[in-house]
C-alpha cells in the first residue's frame, strides 16, 4: 500500500470513532425501559369495593407483605411496617393461601405491645376475622370490632347469673315452708307461723321480680316515655308517703323540707323544683333512697329528705342516722345485688337492686347520684337532676 494513504486512513478511523461516540448515548436513550410494576396489582374493581367496606381491610401479597391497609386497620394496631403484627392473624393468612378456603375466626388481640396476648380487659381488642383469597396473588383480611358487643354479652350473662341466684333463695324457702306446713297440718299454731313466713318470702320474691323488670326497662332506652315536666316536691311527698308505714313500723321518723318552703318561686325568686322526665321513675328513685335509709337505721333515729334548687339543678338529699358505710365499700353500693349487711337486708326484704335503680334513673334523666358516709354516723345520698325552666317549653313541643 502506498504510504500516502496512511494519514488519510487514520483520519477516517478517527472520524468513525467520533461518530460512534456521539450516537451511542442516543441509541441507548431510544432503547425502551421496563415499566415499574403497579403498587398492588389488585384484581379489576377490587380496590373500589374494598374502599366502601365498613370493616378494617388488609390485603397481603404472596410474600406476606401488606399492600393495602385501611385507616381502621392501622388504628386497631393490626399493621406495622407493611407486616401483620399479630402471629395468629398471620397464621390464618398462611393457611388460607395454602388451601384457598375462606376462614372465619374470633380473636382476642392485644391493642399494643405492652399487653399480654391472653390478657382481659380494656387492653384487649375482640375481633371477628374473615380471611379469603383475593385473586391468585393476594389474600384479603376483613376485621370487625366486637369488643363492645362482647362486653355487653358478659354483663348480660353476669346479670342473669345474679338474678338466678337471688330468685333461688325465696323460691327454695317457699317450697320448704310449704312442705313443712303440710307435715304440721294438725298443728294450727305451726301452720299459722309457717304461713306468715311464706307470706314474707312471697312478698320478697314479688319485690325482687318487680325491681328486676324495672331495672331492665330502665336499661332499654327505647322504653322511655316522652319526657314531661315533673314536680320534684310532689314526687318526694309521694315517695315518703309510700315509705312512711314501714318507717313507723321500725320506729324511724321521716322528715321533709321542700324547695317550695324555702322560696315560693315568685318573680325574681328561686324557680320551681321541676325537671324533665318520667314522674313515676323519679318517685321510685326517691322512694328507694328513703327505703335504704330506713332499712339501715335503728329505732328512734331520723331520715331527712331535703329538696333544693341550686343553680341549674334540682337536688334531693336523703340523710339517715344509720350504721354508715365503710370507706372501702362506698364505691360498690350502686352495684346490682350488692348488700352492705346481708342479714339486715334479709330481715327487711331488701333485694340489693334499689340503689342500682336510683343510679339508672339519674342517668336516664341526665343527672347523677352521689354518696357521703361514715361508719356509725349515717349516710347522705344526693340525687341531682337538670332544672326545667319555663322558657324551655318551646323546645319540647
Amino acid at each position: 500500500m502506498d504510504g500516502s494513504w496512511t494519514p488519510a486512513l487514520a483520519g477516517l478511523v478517527g472520524v468513525l470513532v467520533g461518530v460512534v461516540g456521539v450516537l451511542a448515548p442516543r441509541w441507548g436513550a431510544r432503547r425502551p425501559e421496563p415499566e415499574p410494576p403497579p403498587e398492588d396489582d389488585l384484581p379489576t374493581g377490587a380496590a373500589d369495593v374494598l374502599a366502601v367496606l365498613s370493616s378494617a381491610v388488609v390485603v397481603v401479597d404472596v410474600a406476606d407483605v401488606v399492600v393495602r391497609a385501611s385507616a381502621a386497620a392501622h388504628a386497631f394496631g393490626l399493621v406495622r411496617d407493611r407486616e401483620l403484627v399479630h402471629p395468629e392473624l398471620a397464621g390464618l393468612v398462611t393457611r388460607v393461601r395454602r388451601d384457598g378456603e375462606i376462614r372465619d375466626a374470633e380473636m382476642s388481640l392485644p391493642r399494643g405491645p405492652f399487653v399480654a396476648p391472653g390478657a382481659d380487659g380494656a387492653g384487649v381488642l375482640v375481633v371477628g376475622v374473615r380471611v379469603a383469597p383475593l385473586g391468585s396473588l393476594h389474600v384479603l383480611v376483613l376485621v370487625e370490632d366486637r369488643t363492645q358487643a362482647k362486653r355487653l354479652e358478659e354483663v348480660r350473662r353476669d346479670f342473669v347469673a345474679n338474678v338466678s341466684h337471688e330468685l333461688k333463695t325465696p323460691v327454695s324457702a317457699i317450697a320448704l315452708l310449704a312442705e313443712t306446713m303440710d307435715d304440721a297440718a294438725e298443728d294450727p299454731t305451726a301452720v299459722r307461723r309457717f304461713a306468715q313466713r311464706m307470706t314474707r318470702e312471697s312478698q320478697r320474691l314479688s319485690a325482687l321480680v318487680q325491681e328486676i323488670v324495672q331495672l331492665s326497662r330502665l336499661q332499654d332506652a327505647d322504653s322511655r316515655h316522652q319526657p314531661v315536666p315533673v314536680d320534684v316536691d310532689e314526687a318526694v311527698l309521694e315517695a315518703v308517703d309510700r315509705t312512711r308505714l314501714v318507717a313507723e313500723g321500725r320506729g324511724v321518723r321521716i322528715t321533709t323540707r321542700l324547695a317550695r318552703e324555702d322560696d315560693g318561686g315568685g318573680p325574681g325568686g328561686t324557680p320551681p323544683a321541676e325537671v324533665w322526665g318520667d314522674r313515676e321513675l323519679v318517685v321510685t328513685a326517691v322512694r328507694n333512697l328513703v327505703d335504704n335509709g330506713v332499712s339501715y337505721s335503728d329505732a328512734g333515729t331520723r331520715v331527712a329528705v331535703v329538696v333544693t334548687v341550686v343553680d341549674e339543678r334540682v337536688e334531693v338529699v336523703v340523710s339517715d342516722q344509720g350504721i354508715g358505710i365503710p370507706e372501702s365499700e362506698v364505691g360498690r353500693v350502686f352495684e346490682r345485688f350488692y348488700r352492705l349487711d346481708p342479714a339486715r337486708s334479709r330481715a327487711t326484704g331488701g333485694t340489693g337492686l334499689g340503689l342500682s335503680i336510683v343510679k339508672h334513673v339519674a342517668a336516664t334523666h341526665g343527672g347523677e347520684v352521689g354518696v357521703w358516709s361514715s361508719p356509725g354516723e349515717g349516710s347522705t345520698f344526693t340525687l341531682r337532676f337538670p332544672l326545667r325552666r319555663a322558657e324551655d317549653d318551646g323546645d319540647r313541643t
